[in-house]
């Protein structure tokens, strides 16, 4: 188990892997079919999508949480 501390950056971690994989898969086959290539254009947009959700999400997220807490008291 990991230190409470980690809590912020694993989550960034874990969602931006999770999100950029499931919509880089349907986005790439949406946009071009499956075949023989699709998993080749997948790593290709997927290698670009990662980064882009990491910070992305960075951004976001400490947002998104301040808003949520104003919502919810």
């Amino acid at each position: 188990m990991l230190p409470k501390k980690y809590t912020k950056i694993l989550f960034i971690c874990l969602m931006s892997f999770s999100m950029s994989l499931i919509m880089t898969l349907i986005i790439t086959y949406i946009n071009t079919g499956f075949d023989e290539m699709y998993y080749m254009r997948f790593f290709k947009a997927w290698s670009i999508s990662l980064p882009v959700a990491l910070v992305a999400i960075s951004l976001v997220a400490p947002m998104v949480q301040k808003i949520v807490d104003k919502i919810i008291k």
